[in-house]
This record gives C-alpha cells, structure tokens and sequence, in this order.
C-alpha cells in the first residue's frame, strides 16, 4: 500500500513524501530525533535554530483523534489525555525502529517491546462494504485504532529484518542533504528517493549539468 504523506517546510513550501506504510506515515508526526536528516529533506524544523521548539504533529488529543479519523472513520469518542501520551511514545518506537532498519543497527528492545504491547490489542476488523448490518460502526475507540498501526509496524518490521539482512527495503533517501526514511514497496526493489518530483530531480539536474561541464573542460 502507498501511503502519501504531506508535508510544509519552513519556508511554507507543500511537498508530497510517500513513505511506503502506515506505520511510518504515523512516525512522521514528528516521533524521529532532532538531526535524523538533512535540510532539503524539508521537514518542518529540520533547518530550525538551535534551541527553538522542534515541529510535532500530536501536541494535543485532538491531532491524534484527526489523523486516526481520516484512516479509521468509525473512530467514536475522543482520545484522553493519556492515549495522547501513550501514542507518541509509541509513534517514537517506531520512528528508532525505522532508523535502525535503515542504518543496520540492532534495534532497542524496549522499542519492540512498545510495538508488541500495542499489537496485542484489539485492533480495528476488516469488513466488507454493501451489507445491511454495520457491526460496531462509530464504536471503534482509540485503541483499537493504534493496535491495527502497531500490527502494520510488526508486519514491516519482521519483514525486513534488521542488522546484516540483504535486500532490506526500509532505506534513506539517497540524496546526500535528506535522508528520509521511506518502506521501497516497488515491485523491483530499485527506489531510492524520498519523492521523485523532489530529490529525484534534484540529483538528475546536478547529474545532468556535471556531465555538460565536464563536456566542456
């Protein structure tokens, strides 16, 4: 499954960002360290200065009720307090697990142990569309939306493995100044930018005018 994520830059500049799974869309609500990547890869405040409050994307309950709600619409009551704060200590877990995978690294066992705590609830049913009963329609509650995010992160991350596994598909973008974490769900395995139209193009146009200046020397 693609999953788009948008972001603006500090600068205002809108940008599309697909980073492959649900999980990391979720890590992307500003759950990765400060210094994780490089300044075109436009996050906001990536380029901030030292000091200043870093962006987040669940300040308050009602962020997390909004991006649950756009991907879960029978979500019913409003998150507390509490699964606010239970949320961004989970959405940091797999921010470090996505970091790890991508760099080779041995993954913390407490950031497991946090993913695995939210994959063993209740998660949100599949159901099929067109029938006459809607069972549990406008009830799902907060955490079963979480623990159907924490079963995506548990599927990615056992998929791919960790430290010294070939063919890893959790990568960073190649550009040299980004860096962005992204799942390659291509059929090919051949990604490498965090966004085409972006990085992508940036790399060819610099390929493109050093090979017309190297033509010219």
């Amino acid at each position: 499954m693609t999953v788009e994520t948008w972001f603006r830059s500090d600068a205002g500049v809108r940008w599309q960002f697909e980073t492959g799974a649900l999980c990391l869309d979720f890590a992307y609500l500003g759950g990765f360290p400060e210094g994780a990547f490089g300044p075109a890869s436009g996050l906001p405040g990536a380029t901030a200065a030292p000091g200043s409050p870093r962006w987040d994307g669940l300040l308050v309950p009602a962020d997390l009720g909004d991006w649950l709600g756009e991907r879960y619409p029978g979500l019913g009551q409003a998150p507390s307090d509490r699964e606010l704060h239970d949320a961004r200590s989970f959405r940091g877990a797999v921010a470090r697990l996505a970091l790890c995978a991508a760099d080779g690294h041995t993954p913390d066992a407490d950031d497991i142990d946090v993913v695995n705590l939210f994959a063993a609830l209740p998660d949100v049913p599949p159901s099929l569309a067109g029938g006459r009963r809607q069972a549990g329609a406008g009830r799902l509650r907060t955490g079963q939306a979480l623990a159907s995010v924490a079963r995506d992160a548990v599927t990615l991350f056992a998929g791919v493995g960790f430290v010294g596994e070939p063919g890893r598909r959790i990568l960073r973008c190649s550009a040299d100044d980004c860096g962005l974490v992204f799942y390659d769900d291509s059929r090919a395995g051949t990604r490498r930018w965090c966004s085409m139209p972006k990085c992508g193009n940036r790399s060819k146009v610099r390929a493109h005018r050093a090979r017309v200046a190297a033509a010219h020397a």
